[in-house]
């Protein structure tokens, strides 16, 4: 496996306020803090519904308490797609490891980002499981992605980035999401330190461990 010591936080979360610009945006869009970290609004959800292709029980019991009940769900169907925004800002700078049962779309609008993405979901080389990372931005001549796809079953983390290659300043990472099918929270859940270490082992997981969210860490 990469060595992976390089992957370290630009922006550590704090209680400093956002610039202006972040704050505007943030109003705007009616943005609300999101159980992953940074900010998030659900902007659709398809009125079409599936069966639902997944078995019903939680993947995790790590959500509970956290995240409400969506008014009007029933566990038998799916929604065929839901839409989201979401935001990094340097006072939320990261989202902790976490996956989702459903594909995800992501699309870039602002700022930059780098994700790290864990294959939970396949085959690991001498039990260990396979490891992603990509910077998302708009400069695509070295690389940067402005879409890319996380398939279900795939731990993702993310952290905020300078806006600019060897820059200091951010004005945020905005994205949109769209899970298909839609999202429910009974199809979601967080890492947890020791299932970090149970895909990683113990010397790479503490690579890593910087990026578990506070719920996955039993913080809160």
């Amino acid at each position: 496996m990469a060595d992976l010591t390089f992957l370290k936080p630009h922006y550590i979360a704090s209680a400093t306020p956002d610039s202006p610009s972040i704050t505007t945006i943030i109003k705007h869009l009616s943005l609300l803090p999101h159980i992953e970290g940074g900010y998030y609004l659900e902007t659709d959800r398809a009125p079409e519904t599936i069966p639902s292709p997944f078995p019903f029980h939680p993947t995790s019991t790590s959500t509970e308490g956290h995240a409400p009940q969506r008014p009007g769900f029933d566990p038998a169907l799916r929604n065929t797609s839901t839409t989201i925004y979401y935001f990094l800002t340097p006072s939320g700078p990261q989202g902790g490891f976490h996956r989702n049962k459903a594909r995800t779309v992501h699309t870039l609008h602002r700022g930059r980002g780098r994700y790290v993405i864990i294959h939970a979901d396949e085959p690991g080389k001498e039990g260990e499981k396979r490891i992603e990372t990509f910077v998302v931005g708009h400069n695509v001549e070295k690389g940067e992605r402005l879409q890319w796809i996380v398939e279900g079953g795939k731990f993702k983390a993310s952290f905020l980035l300078p806006d600019t290659e060897g820059g200091e300043n951010s004005e945020g990472l905005l994205i949109s999401e769209t899970v298909v099918p839609g999202f429910e929270f009974c199809d979601h859940d967080f890492l947890s330190a020791q299932g970090l270490k149970g895909l990683l082992g113990a010397e790479k997981a503490k690579d890593l461990d910087w990026l578990l969210s506070p719920l996955g860490r039993g913080e809160n």
